[in-house]
């Protein structure tokens, strides 16, 4: 029986240096691991991404209501304008060119706050095609001649 137990220590030695082996190979531990955090990830990512958007359309629409309560505090301000009639008389005179009983309105043009000087008007003769008969240039000059 002696001789069993030696053997059997041998055996033990030859076992336990196979095993080590194979644990430097991997384990399944890991795999589960890397598993179950991709599985969780392809799970959370949806609603994370639903989140991102809804809080870019929700700061979309605060930005916008935000806009559209500048423009109605400006409508606001116009509307007690128009409430006020000197403003209204105001705005007649100057746009629809309105006058009270007993007033004569003036309307000068031409002074629009440009300068015009003749050579500027008579560039329509100098801007005829080239080869173009003499009396064709005489025409367009007594024609411009004829509107100033």
């Amino acid at each position: 029986m002696a001789r069993r137990s030696s053997g059997s220590k041998r055996r033990k030695s030859y076992r336990s240096r196979n095993l080590n082996f194979n644990r430097n190979t991997g384990s399944g531990r890991t795999f589960a691991v890397a598993a179950i955090f991709f599985m969780l990830a392809l799970f959370l990512a949806p609603p994370i991404k639903s989140y991102f958007v809804q809080r870019a359309q929700i700061s979309a629409l605060q930005s916008q209501l935000k806009s559209d309560n500048t423009a109605l505090d400006e409508a606001r301000k116009e509307l007690t304008l128009w409430q006020d009639p000197d403003y209204i008389k105001s705005q007649a005179r100057e746009r629809l060119h309105f006058v009270l009983p007993g007033e004569r309105q003036y309307i000068v043009t031409g002074t629009d706050g440009t300068n015009t000087d003749k050579a500027a008007q008579t560039d329509v003769v100098k801007n005829l095609p080239e080869g173009q008969p003499w009396y064709t240039r005489m025409i367009a000059s007594i024609t411009e001649a004829g509107k100033a």
